[in-house]
């Protein structure tokens, strides 16, 4: 009988390296975000990550953070990870999932998390962490019932050859 091996991934690992490989494929010049939905049983329900919706041209819609007409700005159309994960999912309800992600849902995509019966919240980087926004979600999240807490890093880092 052989032993089994030790130094595989923890599952807190795995799913955040999900959320992180999905943050990937976003086109976004500046930010790069990713989500991954994990049942009660860590089973992967759905992903998503930063960019436009369905139909919307990368190369026809502005990718800029600032400039004087908001119109020509990426907010009024880019959909964020959390929210492209939950639209994403095909298979019915999501009460009870967790979310991974590589940066804190803001207020509006934690609506969404709330609506959609997700029960908590792994996140790996805080960077807007104080700002309204950011205070909004953890009011929401706490009034409803939703755990968050911050990923805790291994360190251990892990090579793919695409």
């Amino acid at each position: 009988m052989s032993t089994k091996r030790e130094d595989y991934i923890s599952w807190d690992e795995y799913f955040m390296g999900v959320a992180k490989l999905s943050a990937s494929r976003s086109k976004d010049p500046n930010t790069q975000v990713g989500c991954c939905i994990v049942s009660q049983d860590n089973k992967i329900l759905s992903m998503g990550y930063n960019g436009f919706p369905i139909g919307c041209s990368d190369d026809m819609f502005p990718w800029v953070r600032e400039g004087e007409d908001d119109l020509k700005t990426k907010y009024f159309y880019t959909v964020h990870s959390e929210l492209n994960a939950i639209l994403n999912y095909r298979g019915g309800s999501l009460e009870g999932s967790k979310l991974y992600v590589s940066l804190f849902p803001c207020n509006e995509c934690a609506k969404a998390i709330i609506q959609s019966g997700i029960k908590e919240v792994i996140y790996d980087c805080n960077k807007y962490d104080g700002s309204s926004r950011v205070q909004a979600s953890m009011m929401m999240f706490d009034a409803a019932g939703v755990k968050y807490h911050q990923y805790q890093r291994s360190g251990r880092k892990i090579e793919i050859e695409l």
